[in-house]
């Protein structure tokens, strides 16, 4: 069974990023299953997390709730990520969450970026600060990014966000069907290090 983990920073209860990432973690789930494929989806909200956060910022480690959230993030086949956008970018919380997540956690990884905003002029935020980010992290980041205004959720908007929906979901469910990343094993940043007494037997024959 494929996990999909949903990391969503939205402040409210129920938040507009946290409706976003379940209806983008069910259009994967069904796309999965069109192909015959099972998933277990975990939605982290990282508002129960923010006090763990800030003190793995200031102590330099994680508690054992917030290790919990990340080692989910680490293990998961496929990532879906939900910011909601303030000030033209990603949220504090949002971003502290990612800064104390091990920097390799993310390599390959297949990943959905999405957003919420006021207004449609907030969406170029994902391209100028969540995609640069998510590369950074060398994410497997999926084509189709989905921004969701505040009148995308009215009838007269929705169906386009719903096309997008569809499409991104389909993205992250093939590239996550076709390379699962928790058989991955993490690389050993010690694996490549030359023992001692092999250096200086190279110096002493000259290579």
């Amino acid at each position: 069974m494929l996990r999909l983990v949903a990391v969503t920073a939205g402040l409210g209860q129920p938040s507009t990023a946290r409706i976003l990432a379940d209806r983008l973690a069910d259009a994967a789930r069904a796309r999965l299953g069109e192909r015959g494929r099972q998933v277990l989806v975990e939605v982290l909200e990282l508002r129960d997390l923010a006090l763990d956060i800030a003190g793995a910022m200031v102590a330099g480690f994680p508690g054992a709730k917030l290790r919990a959230a990340l080692d989910a993030v680490e293990g998961a086949d496929g990532l879906i990520a939900v910011s909601p956008i303030y000030t033209a970018s990603y949220s504090g919380l949002f971003k502290s969450f990612f800064d104390v997540l091990d920097k390799d956690a993310l390599t390959g990884k297949p990943t959905l970026i999405a957003a919420t905003g006021g207004t449609a002029r907030h969406s170029l935020a994902l391209d100028h600060a969540l995609r640069p980010m998510f590369a950074y992290l060398r994410a497997f980041i999926v084509p189709t990014a989905v921004f969701a205004a505040s009148e995308d959720w009215a009838s007269a908007g929705e169906g386009a966000l719903f096309e997008r929906i569809e499409r991104s979901g389909s993205e992250l469910a093939d590239l996550m069907a076709g390379a699962p990343a928790a058989a991955r094993r993490r690389r050993d940043e010690f694996e490549d290090v030359v023992p001692f007494e092999q250096r200086m037997v190279a110096l002493r024959s000259g290579i």
